[in-house]
Parts: C-alpha cells; sequence; structure tokens
C-alpha cells in the first residue's frame, strides 16, 4: 500500500524558479490517498477536546467538512473578503506580496468554545494567523491548528508559537 507522501505532486519551478510546489490534489483525486489523509489528520484530534472545525477557503473546507462530519462538530467555513452573507468580523493578513483579508461570520463561535483551525499547508503561518484573530476576537479559543502539509523552511510555526501546531507531511526547502 502506497503511503500518503505517494500520492501528493512535486512540480519543480512553480511559481517560479527555485520553488518546488506541494500540490495536494494528487491527494484528493485518489481514493486510497483521500481516505489516508482524513484518517491521519483524524488521529491527530484523538483525545482533544473542542467544539467546532474552522476551515480556510477551500482547501481547508476539504479536509475540514469530513473531520467536522465523523466528528459530530460544527464546521465554519473562513472565507476571502466579500463571500460570506451575514454580518462578519475580519482580519488582515501578508501575503508574499501584499495582504488579504479572512472573514468568519459573527455568529460561528461563541465565547469559550474551542476551536481546532484546519488547512491544507503550513507556509508562513499568516492565513492561520488570521484564522486564530478570528476565533479569539469573537471569544472562542484555539485548541489546535492542523494542516496536512507543512514547507517547514517558512517558519510558519513561529508565527503560531502561541498554539498547538501539528501537520501530517513536513518538507524541507521552499
Amino acid at each position: 500500500m502506497k503511503k500518503l507522501e505517494d500520492y501528493m505532486v512535486n512540480i519543480p519551478d512553480f511559481p517560479k524558479p527555485g520553488i518546488i510546489f506541494r500540490d495536494v490534489t494528487g491527494v484528493l483525486q485518489d481514493a486510497d490517498g483521500l481516505q489516508l489523509s482524513i484518517d491521519a489528520l483524524m488521529k491527530e484530534l484523538e483525545g482533544l477536546e473542542f467544539d467546532v472545525i474552522a476551515g480556510a477557503e477551500s482547501r481547508g473546507f476539504i479536509f475540514g467538512m469530513p473531520l467536522a462530519y465523523n466528528l459530530h462538530k460544527a464546521f465554519v467555513p473562513v472565507r476571502k473578503k466579500g463571500k460570506l452573507p451575514r454580518e462578519t468580523v475580519s482580519a488582515t493578513y501578508e501575503l508574499e506580496y501584499g495582504t488579504d483579508v479572512l472573514e468568519m461570520h459573527k455568529d460561528s463561535i461563541q465565547p469559550g468554545q474551542k476551536v481546532v483551525l484546519i488547512d491544507d499547508l503550513l507556509a508562513t503561518g499568516g492565513t492561520a494567523g488570521a484564522m486564530a484573530e478570528l476565533v479569539e476576537s469573537l471569544g472562542g479559543e484555539v485548541a489546535k491548528v492542523l494542516f496536512l502539509v507543512e514547507l517547514v523552511d517558512l517558519k510558519g510555526r513561529e508565527k503560531l508559537k502561541d498554539y498547538e501546531v501539528a501537520s501530517i507531511l513536513k518538507y524541507e526547502g521552499k
């Protein structure tokens, strides 16, 4: 049987020379790869007490929804600015070449709720940091931050040092 990392597709020199793009769609498009990924993420949540899973658009949705379903937890979508229809809270975060804004509904997290944050990739930690800011602005507590893939050299864990962080696959380099 193949291992989870066997389903990852590595694309050299994308989006620019010297970068190896770690593409998770190879995991998603194979039933065994998808099952291995969800099983590995589920294992990271064993024994953790929490109320809600929040996932970043769009791959955080893909990996977060099956976890929420399997664990009978609520799921909160965290989206780009202007995509949610009701009153929202927002957080700005740094990108490689500028900034972006994430939002969640103002009523999506109740004070005191423990929240697991999920996304496909930990790079610089900007997206997850913004998600944590949103949760905390609503009175929630970040119980864990979970990723399928981590690009270790980009030091995203440093930005998330105040939280418990886990990733399934770790890659050196950019």
